[in-house]
């Protein structure tokens, strides 16, 4: 016991420990870093240098000081006209001149200095539930606290060959760019060439960028087409092994994914690749930025990091492939900019589809150009073939009940009934588990010095009653994927964002915002976020708590002390889940009580072990099977052994729990009295267990054996 205390003991002690360093180091240590991030954004300034290009070794991202070998050509510097951070937002917004933005789903304006798209909010998304708070704000300019933009032009390959710049100012006619009325800038650079860039936009998120450089000059020019996304600053994110934020791109039909800290770690800061299709670009859990160059042609790309004015940047550039201008020449590139909300619905447009041939012959599939595996912008994961249907299951659900969370929970119960079969075969097992819970308590104390006989005891019990520990797990592995699949679907899908449940849930994709240290709100004052343990995790925590009662013990004691405190632990974790997978969470534990209470109802098993009626067994047991052949061989005219028989009716009776008896005992002793010296009363007669008559003389053996049988009845 008193071990037992000290480990409970070092586990609160842990935990403690663990909650004190995140409280008094962890957080002022993480609000230091925020505040020197902030200082940085305020005296950090741009890089040096006019912001012209410079022909040298391959350095993709514009910062001269730092080349990178592979190609020739290096694309402008960035940040010529001002710091970063030096003005909000909205200041940095106002300056120069802009083409306006009003598609149907973007809003924003293009700034003609440097030709940049920098500057987009997405109309359907905003960043409260309220539906006048501000619009969700993707992309920003370069003054802005957190500049995130895209920026086109062409690497001059050749020698004294202006190439335009972020501080060249381009020249437009048109006024707004929206879904119907594309718009073109063009630049002179003076010297014979002359830039065009034509901008569309189509009735969602997707750019086309086109630019054409026509030579009117006397002398041939060698160039490449290049497109890049910049961000400043490491961005928040969530850390979720099942979700990837950050760097990431499809390279030759091959998805690759990268960390902010694997650009930081890698050599010279440049991950480098080469590729025909595709795209790249940076994500956060529901919103994309990307770059799709031309489907068919090969071009380069590159993910880097630079460390600037103390301040980090990161880089998604391509450069495409490089063409001869002769002289009354023109040559054009075509690119793709995605920069919007990671819509199921929307991506699948995006992406290419291809058909074999069982869609073709069936008329189902037809081929579309598209961008090659778009579609994986969204995460799905490794079970990519079940959480795609999921995903669409919800989706018709939520179509026709009109309400998300709904949806989650009559989607859990169609999949509770697909695996009905399989659950109830885990849930019998582990009912039989459960029935044989008082003999394994038993057999735990009275081998309780013997660790091996205890085994081995325990093995024989799990032979004679035919059970298997593992047969209930082998139907739960099953189920595994598919549980996960959808716990995956709530997790990283964008339709779950703001989308109401009931009551105090107003959003699915946040944690429950209620908190039991202030009683649910009732008093006035708010807890620490890790104190913020709502309503729904503790429906959780005491779900699990009632399936664990419900399940056998483990056999190990201590472990089973362990496990008392896993609905504690999960309920604290699981606070600061979104509420709509603590909301599935619940909802699929009580489904799975309701249908193990019924099972364990249904064979007799009472919920705190043993057998509160003793089913009715499948088969015969083997002493019926015996009297069977003995009564078939007596009508024969045959002769059994009866001693033989007598022994093993014996062990039969001690199999099933009933105590042997003497053949012809009816309470009375030699001398033909009652044991009591009364009346014999008769025994009560237990439903389901054989009583045995023994046929000789009563020895002392039997007589063990048969007090033995009377102590376990």
């Amino acid at each position: 016991m008193s071990d037992h205390r000290n480990l409970i003991l070092a586990i609160v002690l842990s935990v403690g420990i663990l909650l004190a360093f995140q409280v008094f180091v962890e957080g002022p240590r993480i609000a230091e870093m925020q505040a020197q991030q902030e200082a940085a954004q305020q005296a950090g300034t741009a890089p040096g240098g006019a912001g012209t290009a410079t022909p040298g070794e391959g350095d993709l991202t514009g910062v001269a000081d730092t080349p990178v070998g592979g190609a020739v050509g290096q694309a402008p510097e960035i940040g010529a006209e001002g710091a970063s951070g030096s003005l909000t937002r909205e200041a940095a917004v106002s300056r120069g001149n802009r083409i306006v933005i009003n598609a149907p789903r973007l809003h924003g304006s293009i700034n003609l200095t440097g030709a940049r798209i920098d500057d987009l909010t997405l109309g359907d998304y905003h960043e409260t539930i309220d539906p006048t708070s501000d619009e969700i704000k993707l992309l920003s300019p370069l003054e802005a606290p957190r500049p995130y933009f895209a920026d086109f032009g062409w690497v001059g390959l050749t020698d004294g060959a202006a190439m335009p710049d972020s501080s060249s100012e381009w020249t437009s006619a048109d006024e707004v760019l929206d879904a119907e009325n594309p718009v073109t800038m063009t630049w002179d650079n003076g010297q014979g060439l002359v830039f065009e860039r034509t901008i569309a936009v189509d009735e969602d998120y997707m750019f086309t960028v086109t630019q054409t450089v026509r030579n009117v000059g006397t002398q041939p020019v060698r160039l490449a087409p290049y497109g890049r996304i910049v961000r400043y600053l490491t961005p928040d994110t969530l850390g979720f092994f099942i979700l990837h934020e950050g760097p990431y791109g499809v390279f030759n039909g091959t998805l690759e994914e990268y960390s902010y800290g694997d650009l930081q770690d890698a050599d010279q800061g440049v991950l480098s690749h080469e590729s025909v299709g595709g795209w790249l670009g940076f994500t956060d859990k529901y919103w994309l930025v990307a770059l799709a160059p031309d489907q068919a042609t090969p071009y380069s790309a590159q993910f880097a990091h630079r460390m600037v004015a103390s301040q980090d940047r990161y880089y998604s550039t391509y450069r495409g492939t490089e063409a001869e201008l002769a002289a009354g020449a023109s040559v054009s590139n075509t690119v793709n900019l995605f920069a919007g909300a990671k819509e199921v619905s929307t991506i699948d447009e995006y992406s290419a589809h291809t058909c074999n041939a069982l869609t073709r012959a069936m008329g189902v599939c037809e081929p579309s150009p598209g961008i090659d595996k778009f579609d994986l912008t969204i995460d799905f994961g490794w079970f990519y073939f079940l959480t795609k249907p999921i995903f669409y299951a919800i989706s018709a659900i939520n179509a026709v009940v009109g309400n998300f969370g709904v949806a989650i929970l009559v989607l859990t119960v169609f999949i509770k009934l697909i695996f009905f079969p399989l659950a109830n075969k885990s849930y019998q097992s582990m009912s039989k588990m459960k029935a044989l819970q008082p003999e394994m308590t038993e057999l735990r104390e009275r081998y309780a010095e013997d660790k091996q006989g205890m085994q081995k005891a325990l093995m024989d019990l799990y032979k004679r009653e035919k059970v298997n520990p593992a047969a209930g797990c082998l139907p739960i592995l099953i189920q595994i994927p598919v549980f996960f699949a959808l716990y995956k679907v709530l997790f990283v899908t964008i339709e779950m964002r703001h989308a109401p449940f009931f009551g105090w849930i107003q959003d699915l994709s946040q944690p429950d915002p209620t908190s039991i240290f202030n009683l649910f709100g009732l008093l006035p004052y708010s807890v620490p976020a890790f104190l913020a343990i709502g309503i729904w995790p503790l429906i959780m925590g005491a779900t699990m708590y009632l399936q664990q009662k419900l399940n056998p013990a483990p056999a190990d004691p201590v472990q089973a002390r362990i496990f008392m405190f896993l609905p504690v632990i999960f309920t604290v974790m699981l606070a600061g889940f979104p509420a709509g997978l603590v909301i599935y969470w619940a909802w699929n534990n009580a489904l799975s009580i309701l249908q193990q209470w019924v099972i364990m109802r249904r064979m007799g098993v009472k919920i705190d072990g043993g057998m509160d009626k003793p089913a009715t067994p499948s088969a015969p047991a083997p002493s019926v099977e015996r009297k069977k052949k003995k009564a078939k061989a007596g009508s024969d005219g045959g002769q059994a052994d009866d001693g033989e028989d007598a022994e093993r009716e014996e062990e039969d009776a001690e199999a099933d729990g009933a105590a042997p008896k003497p053949a012809n005992d009816t309470g009375t002793d030699d001398t033909g009295a009652n044991d009591t010296g009364a009346k014999a009363k008769p025994e009560p007669k237990l439903e389901g267990v054989r009583t045995v008559k023994r046929d000789g003389k009563r020895d002392g053996r039997g007589t063990r054996k048969s007090r033995r049988g009377r102590a376990r009845r």
